[in-house]
């Protein structure tokens, strides 16, 4: 008899919720997580005694009665959190390299609208129509809002709709056309790809609020974990999953890189599909559809500064800075690295160590996966050190660091001499330590022109094999929660657990 009735391969949030959902309702579950640290992007590293977030610079919807507020909880976590509130009027700026000018985004609906409105006084009507536009969209995704429904996620309205021209229906202004659209590598976003839905869902939920985590990320995963144990759950490290075996239709074990075989009644894949498909053996599943998970295209990822600050010398700002080249705000996703960076997101994180002096920053520009090919059959992951890819690497990083320093230089004239130190990541960094796909950003890319093609069912055609995580539904805290809902429903019914993180 199989010892655990869930397991679950991959501790990023995704597998952590669902793992926190089953063992409270008194599922037997087990957490199988290949790296040291669990968590996935909540992931933390510290470098010279500053802390860096891996993915989570920023996350919306928490004040009371929202629906991450809402969900964390639920999971017992809200009280316990360390946050910080961003800027009500400004909390995301947007800057272009033929301007000196910022362009705020503001908390709460109404002072979106009234803040952008000092910018462009003739355009207020259009910032109503958008804001209203936006919600209207939301409120199509009744999961998103936590409301129970018997309809699907995946409806057709809006769906079928691009972003960028949604946006450009709204205003003529092409300058405000592209300060909404101005976090877009909050998702990627793709001017021939990137649907309305993604643009809206994302937007609405750092309008609605934007926190935070002061000192780190890691901080929900480890409340996360610590209530799952408590709840009877069992997480393991080092234990890398590399097969998932299928004997007479359905899953009976998964095999781990040291050989141990874990049985269990059912398993829920926390890894990109793609990669689930990889390991699995199966006859059940067709070819057709294997080949479609596995050719399905992934974000575009990233090259990241993490910046160590020397003592006392860069005052902490309570926003982040979307800065663009040009003003077209969609096409910096296409640049090849031999382009150079079109423009750059600067993230300050919040310590607890002063109020009034930031320890590090963070730099993250767009890089293509396919700029690294001759260094993608190496793997630099713990207990390895970042050196094992060579010296042409590193002298790769550090030009391509100082190109992008150089950039944001012009726009924080003194950044260069505060500068304690710096450690770079790649799209293999990402790959390597978070799991991700091409190291890509966000998952498996969406497209308005082919959307259903892109939404991943949380069942397979092997009843006891399931999907969750970022590639579900929507990348991001909100998003992967809504995710791990729908996979964990699929167990206990969907509005019976709506129910309960609405009554937490």
């Amino acid at each position: 008899m199989a010892k655990y009735d869930i397991v679950i391969i991959g501790s990023g949030l995704g597998g952590l919720e669902c793992a926190y959902i089953l063992s409270k309702e008194g599922y037997k579950v087990l957490v199988l997580e290949k790296n040291r640290q669990l968590g996935g992007s909540l992931q933390i590293f510290v470098r010279d005694k500053a802390i860096f977030d891996t993915g989570i610079h920023y996350i919306g919807g928490l004040d009371e009665g929202q629906n991450l507020n809402k969900c964390f909880k639920y999971f017992g976590i809200m009280d316990k959190l360390k946050l910080h509130k961003l800027d009500l009027n400004g909390f995301d700026r947007i800057t272009f390299g033929d301007d000196n000018d910022e362009y705020w985004h503001a908390q709460s609906y109404p002072n979106f609208i009234e803040q952008l409105a000092i910018k462009f006084p003739h355009e207020k009507e259009a910032l109503i129509n958008y804001t209203n536009l936006i919600q209207d969209v939301c409120n199509y995704f009744p999961l998103y809002q936590l409301r129970e429904d018997d309809a699907p996620i995946i409806g057709t309205k809006y769906l079928d709709v691009n972003a960028r021209d949604f946006i450009a229906s709204v205003t003529k202004n092409t300058r405000l056309q592209s300060v909404l659209g101005g976090t877009n590598p909050l998702y990627a976003g793709d001017g021939e790809k990137t649907p309305l839905y993604v643009h809206a869902l994302v937007a609405n939920t750092y309008i609605e609020s934007s926190y935070k985590c002061v000192d780190g990320g890691a901080q929900i995963e480890k409340l996360l974990t610590k209530n799952i144990k408590a709840n009877g759950g069992e997480i393991r490290n080092y234990a890398e999953v590399t097969k998932i075996v299928e004997k007479d239709g359905v899953v009976t074990h998964v095999e781990l890189k040291d050989g141990e075989k874990i049985e269990g009644k059912n398993f829920i894949s926390n890894i990109h599909p793609a990669t689930t498909m990889e390991i699995l053996e199966s006859t059940k599943i067709k070819n057709a559809y294997r080949n479609r998970l596995i050719g399905l295209e992934n974000c575009s990822s990233a090259f990241i500064i993490d910046i160590v600050l020397k003592p006392n010398t860069f005052k902490y700002i309570n926003y982040n800075i979307y800065h663009f080249n040009r003003n077209d705000v969609w096409t910096g996703i296409r640049f090849t690295d031999e382009m150079g960076p079109d423009g750059y997101c600067v993230f300050v994180p919040k310590s607890s160590k002063s109020d009034v002096y930031a320890e590090s920053m963070t730099i993250l520009t767009y890089m293509k996966y396919d700029v690294l090919k001759k260094w993608e059959n190496t793997f630099a992951t713990i207990p390895n050190h970042d050196g094992s890819r060579g010296k042409e690497y590193e002298e790769f990083k550090l030009k391509k660091a100082e190109q992008v320093i150089n950039l944001v230089a012009q726009r924080v004239p003194n950044l260069k001499n505060v500068i304690q130190s710096f450690t770079t990541a790649t799209p293999l960094t990402y790959r390597d330590y978070i799991g991700a796909r091409d190291g890509g950003l966000y998952g498996i890319a969406k497209d308005y022109k082919d959307p259903l093609r892109t939404f991943i069912s949380p069942t397979t055609k092997i009843p006891n094999l399931f999907f969750t995580g970022q590639n579900l539904n929507l990348h991001g805290v909100l998003g992967v929660t809504v995710g791990a809902i729908r996979t964990a429903g699929v167990f206990i019914g969907q509005n019976y657990l709506l129910r309960k993180i609405n009554n937490a």
